[in-house]
């Protein structure tokens, strides 16, 4: 059988009716050259029941049903069953903002080839009713400040079979991966970064790293990690760049939903977008 182009990656655990309505959203989508794998942590709500409804549905979907470690230790392992070229989670709850984003995600990877590429696009936040849009220009303090949304980013598989998630990090093993392979090149081959201006992901927004306790654990990541791929002068003067520019203030006015329009607006013009 040949490689499918994408791996559509869906871990969960309990999530009666969202995997549904995210199954739903890949079946619908206009490019057919993809395999589904439903990593499930052993669900005892019923809900696989439905896989069983959908599988003729799809050009390939398969179900892995093992215990995990958590999360991250979930996507090592749907990692680990991929056959695709390019790798994306699409959690339960979320789902691909409109038919045609595989099929416009393909035309993006044919026209920028890379030995090893992640290409990313934006998101459609539900929760606040906006588009957020990635920075298309990524640097070293873009990724100290922030990197693309996990929900917008297609993977090369050769990049997460390097570097899999560390599952030590509870809340920001993917910012951990990210910036592997931004800083390095463990995988052999530089990282290639590529944006297209694709609304890629309506993401549900709310979950496990948005409670008041995982954004503190979110901070003390985000320094452990940054000090481990930057030097620490660079780091503090991020962090004082950050402190001037009042980045909890914006960052509080980005997930405001009254608020959230003009700020991504606003950013939208500053990379260029609007």
């Amino acid at each position: 059988m040949a490689e499918p182009v994408f791996s559509i990656l869906v871990v969960c655990l309990n999530p009666g009716d969202k995997l549904r309505m995210t199954l739903e959203s890949i079946r619908e989508q206009t490019f057919r050259n993809y395999e589904v794998i439903i990593k499930d942590g052993l669900s005892s709500d019923g809900s696989l029941d439905l896989v069983k409804e959908v599988t003729k549905e799809f050009p390939s979907l398969r179900m892995i049903g093992k215990k995990d470690g958590g999360i991250y230790d979930a996507m090592n392992q749907a990692v680990q069953e991929a056959e695709g070229r390019y790798l994306y989670f699409l959690n339960c709850g979320d789902k691909f903002y409109h038919e045609k984003v595989l099929e416009e995600m393909a035309g993006l990877i044919a026209g920028h080839p890379a030995k090893a590429g992640i290409y990313y696009g934006n998101i459609y936040e539900r929760r606040t009713g906006r588009e957020v849009a990635s920075n298309p220009g990524l640097d070293a303090f873009g990724c100290y400040r922030n990197v693309p949304c996990h929900q917008a980013c297609f993977y090369d598989r050769k990049l997460l079979l390097a570097h899999p998630f560390e599952t030590k990090y509870r809340v920001r093993a993917d910012y951990e991966q990210f910036l592997w392979c931004f800083f390095t090149k463990g995988a052999g081959e530089e990282t290639s970064f590529v944006y297209g201006d694709i609304l890629i992901a309506d993401y549900e927004g709310g979950g496990f790293s948005e409670t008041g306790k995982n954004r503190r654990i979110s901070a003390a990541e985000h320094k452990e990690i940054v000090r481990k791929y930057m030097p620490a002068g660079k780091v503090w003067k991020y962090r004082m760049i950050m402190w001037v520019t009042l980045a909890p203030v914006r960052t509080w006015i980005a997930r405001n939903p009254v608020t959230s329009g003009f700020y991504n607006g606003l950013k939208k013009k500053i990379y260029g977008k609007g």
